[in-house]
C-alpha cells in the first residue's frame, strides 16, 4: 500500500511557519463553514462539524453528525463517542485535543433520517467538494481510523466492514478500520471475542505510536 503521505498535496507553502499555517487554515475553515451545497436537503440546515489542526497526527474519519452532535457542534459527543473512546482507552481531553487528533466525518453536516428510521447516508457531494482539500491541511498525519462503512468504502473501495476490522493488519500502518461504535455493533462485538482480544489492543498500540512525538 502506498504511503499515506504521498496521496495529498499540502495546502501550505513549503516554508510556512506554524502561525502562518494557522492563519491559512482559519481562512479555509471560514470558507468551509459557509458552504451551502447541501442546504436544500439538510433538515436542520448546514452546520459543519470538524476539528483539525496542521499538527494533528491522528485522523478519525467517521460517518456524519447525529442530531446531538449537530446541536452541540462537538463530534462524537454522544453514546457512540463514549464507546469509541472506550475502545481507544482515551480521555476526552486527549480525544478533543486538535493539536493531536483531527476529526473529519465523511459528511460534515447532519443529513437527516430515512423514512423507516436511521440516519441518512452522508451526501457524496460533501466529500467530493471538501475532503481532499481538508486533508491537504493535515500534513503530519500518521494514522487514520476509518470508522464505519462510509469512511472505509471511500478510502479502500467497496468491502465488508467486519471483515476489514478483523483483517486490520492489512491496512496498517496508514489506516485502521473500525466498526461504527453504535449500539448496533454490540451483538457482533459480543460474539466476536477476537475484537476485544486482538483488534482493540492493536488499535491502542497503533494510536499510541501515532501520537508519540
Amino acid at each position: 500500500m502506498a504511503s499515506l503521505f504521498s496521496r495529498h498535496t499540502s495546502g501550505f507553502p513549503a516554508d510556512s511557519t506554524a502561525e502562518q499555517q494557522d492563519d491559512i487554515l482559519a481562512q479555509f475553515l471560514k470558507e468551509l463553514r459557509g458552504c451551502q451545497a447541501c442546504a436544500h436537503k439538510l433538515p436542520l440546515g448546514p452546520r459543519p462539524v470538524i476539528r483539525i489542526s496542521p499538527r494533528a497526527r491522528l485522523l478519525i474519519a467517521g460517518q456524519a453528525p447525529g442530531t446531538h452532535v449537530h446541536n452541540t457542534g462537538i463530534p462524537f459527543n454522544d453514546a457512540s463517542g463514549e464507546r469509541l473512546r472506550s475502545w481507544l482507552d482515551m480521555r476526552p481531553d486527549v480525544f478533543y485535543d486538535t493539536e493531536q487528533i483531527a476529526i473529519v466525518p465523511m459528511a460534515l453536516c447532519y443529513p437527516g433520517v430515512l423514512p423507516k428510521g436511521g440516519d441518512k447516508p452522508p451526501p457524496p457531494e460533501c466529500a467530493y467538494l471538501w475532503r481532499e482539500r481538508i486533508l491537504s491541511y493535515l500534513p503530519n498525519l500518521r494514522l487514520t481510523l476509518l470508522v464505519g462503512s462510509y469512511a472505509q468504502n471511500y478510502v479502500l473501495g467497496k468491502g465488508k466492514v467486519f471483515e476489514r476490522v478483523l483483517d486490520f493488519r492489512s491496512y496498517l500502518p496508514d489506516y485502521f478500520p473500525l466498526p461504527h461504535p453504535s449500539w448496533r455493533t454490540g451483538a457482533w462485538e459480543r460474539k466476536t471475542p477476537e475484537f476485544q482480544n486482538s483488534v482493540i489492543p492493536a488499535l491502542r498500540e497503533a494510536v499510541r505510536h501515532a501520537l508519540d512525538v
